[in-house]
């Protein structure tokens, strides 16, 4: 698959993580072609860390895996959608979903 279209506004694509069982929104990441290709080939989430400049495999250190059921692209193709089976929590502070702070 060539993953250039995806990639042709920045080297970064936003991916929304939703929960396919529930359809709750879980995280939202960032994605390079490498971690876009890893995780089409494992089958588990992979993004790029923004702040510690490397690969990061969902749930490595914690156990909370996000196997991917399905991922969609928008229709600019600069954003992903993608469903997962989520095991344990998504967010780092131990919650299921990152959006659990309401503004409003």
């Amino acid at each position: 698959m060539d993953l250039d279209k995806y990639f042709v506004k920045s080297d970064l694509i936003p991916a929304i993580v939703q929960e396919k069982s529930t359809g709750e929104v879980l995280m939202l990441a960032y994605m390079n072609r490498e971690s876009m290709k890893k995780t089409l080939e494992t089958g588990y989430t992979w993004f790029w860390s923004r702040s510690r400049q490397e690969l990061w495999n969902k749930g490595a250190t914690s156990g909370h895996l996000q196997k991917v059921v399905e991922i969609f692209s928008d229709c600019d193709n600069d954003t992903l959608l993608i469903t997962v089976e989520q095991t344990g929590a998504a967010c780092h502070t131990g919650n299921h979903s990152c959006f659990f702070t309401q503004i409003k």
